[in-house]
């Protein structure tokens, strides 16, 4: 399983945004410079992010993001879940598609979702605040003072 690059970006723009002090913004430059990610892609990411309630945007000359919410309120599976939208790790888990001829006695597709309920269980057990615990090594890898 992969999550998609959306994802991926989200998460990194909510990790940036949960390292500020409180009410300190960031911006789609300062993302995009640090992760090397096109200002579109931020652009976008930031836009649905602020739709889902999980950033809060502020216009203007010195505008930024910054979270909507503390960082220890930010679950790291329920933000996984809003923002992925595909998690049929096998054609069977698609109602839409035509069953293989097994599917009513295969034990692999059991298998395969208890994986994916793991998999999200352990998500569940993470907020931004615990992605952001190094958050001393993390400025250092980012280049942020």
């Amino acid at each position: 399983m992969q999550l998609k690059k959306y994802t991926d970006y989200s998460l990194r723009v909510l990790i940036i945004a949960g390292m500020k002090k409180e009410g300190e913004l960031t911006s789609i430059s300062e993302v995009s410079g640090v992760f090397g990610i096109s200002k579109e892609h931020v652009r976008k990411v930031v836009h649905d992010l602020n739709k889902m309630g999980l950033i809060e945007t502020v216009r203007g000359r010195n505008g930024g993001i910054r979270l909507a919410e503390p960082a220890s309120s930010i679950n790291v599976g329920h933000t996984v879940r809003m923002l992925e939208n595909d998690f049929a790790l096998l054609g069977c888990f698609d109602e839409g598609q035509k069953h293989c001829v097994i599917s009513p006695g295969c034990t692999l597709k059991h298998a395969l979702n208890k994986a994916l309920h793991a998999f999200f269980q352990v998500l569940d057990g993470y907020t931004l605040k615990d992605l952001i615990e190094n958050e001393e090594e993390l400025r250092g890898l980012m280049g942020i003072h």
